[in-house]
């Protein structure tokens, strides 16, 4: 898979992990609904944004300041994550990927019904 973003190192990543996943945050903060999931660039390959948060989620790393307002943002437009405490990039890339999640289940619904209903033989199953 992407096996080219850096370990953990007892729990703390490298300071060009911690700025792809801001990179990232601040893709997902643009990512409209419609799009397809986002795209961030490291170490000169591009990685979607789902696998930055995967790779940070077990950081321990304290989350800056401008990028925890990145995330309540994001979680004031999410009622359902409203009561998370996020204190670290673990405590967000958790959030993150979770909301990415859904975000592409919403996209590949979407995808699924426009196709369905726009079938040529109606008679045949999708």
């Amino acid at each position: 898979m992407l096996n080219f973003l850096p370990d953990l190192h007892e729990g703390h990543a490298p300071i060009t992990l911690q700025q792809a996943f801001g990179d990232a945050l601040e893709a997902f903060d643009a990512w409209e609904d419609e799009r397809a999931e986002p795209m961030v660039i490291y170490d000169d390959k591009i990685v979607p944004i789902g696998i930055v948060f995967e790779r940070m989620r077990d950081c321990t790393d304290l989350l800056p300041r401008t990028m925890a307002d990145l995330v309540a943002d994001a979680l004031a437009r999410n009622p359902a994550a409203a009561a998370a405490q996020i204190a670290t990039f673990g405590d967000a890339a958790r959030l993150a990927t979770a909301l990415v999640e859904q975000r592409r289940l919403y996209g590949e619904t979407a995808i699924a019904t426009f196709l369905d209903h726009h079938r040529v033989d109606k008679r045949r199953p999708a």
